[in-house]
């Protein structure tokens, strides 16, 4: 299916996801979760994650839900835990802390640039009718946004954080853009889906939005493709006339 940005003219909102969408934060993601699970799987003697693992079985997806999936594929269980573990538990939670710790340090010291890209299409969007939600998996959503200068941009957020208060499953299940679209009032079937991840584009297939926007920031043509993707761009700008 082809696409250009005036094929928007016939929807009701733009439901973005944020890391690896319109800010570079899915890198900052990327080199905490190798930093993390590496020093986890050293002392135990295993191969190391890779980005393969980081594209397989973790990225889009709620955090904790990130850290089942990778131990999983290697053969590993751990206890849960409570919500206060602190980053040293080695318990599902405690390592998401330790994760979410090494990402929240690097957004703090070097801060955040949107895409340009990204940026060009959402200016070309303010000029039609049609609203904005940001869809992410990330509890740390606002932040980003803040620091990247975006925030005004976009009257609803949907993050981890009100997922989790409203016991909305992440992606790939597709609660949390439905929720999206439901908060700016527009049917799903109006409303297109922008993603740089399989789980996500996953999500955005599976609630049989209008259309699905794969943005292939490392993920594949192919692999986006196949999980529900009516298009793929590299960049953003390409949707822009």
């Amino acid at each position: 299916m082809s696409f250009v940005a005036t094929n928007l003219d016939g929807y009701g909102a733009a439901l973005f996801d944020l890391d690896g969408v319109l800010t570079p934060t899915a890198e900052v993601h990327r080199r905490a979760w190798s930093k993390m699970f590496n020093e986890f799987l050293a002392p135990l003697g295993l191969a190391p994650y890779t980005d393969d693992d980081y594209f397989a079985f973790v990225d889009g997806k709620p955090r904790y839900d990130g850290v089942r999936d990778f131990l999983a594929s290697r053969g590993l269980t751990l206890p849960e835990g409570e919500w206060s573990d602190l980053p040293a538990a080695d318990t599902v939670i405690g390592l998401g802390n330790r994760k979410n710790l090494t990402f929240t340090a690097v957004l703090e010291s070097d801060g955040v640039r949107p895409y340009p890209g990204s940026v060009l299409l959402l200016d070309h969007l303010a000029n039609l009718p049609i609203k904005l939600a940001v869809v992410s998996s990330s509890a740390n959503a606002e932040a980003v946004l803040r620091a990247a200068g975006l925030r005004d941009r976009f009257p609803v957020v949907v993050d981890g954080q009100l997922a989790a208060a409203e016991g909305l499953p992440g992606k790939p299940a597709p609660d949390t853009y439905v929720r999206a679209a439901e908060l700016l009032g527009v049917p799903i079937n109006a409303a297109v889906v922008l993603e740089d991840a399989v789980s996500g584009v996953a999500a955005g297939r599976a609630g049989d939005f209008g259309l699905v926007v794969g943005v292939d920031r490392g993920a594949g043509v192919a692999q986006l493709t196949a999980a529900g993707a009516d298009v793929v761009v590299a960049d953003l700008a390409e949707l822009v006339p």
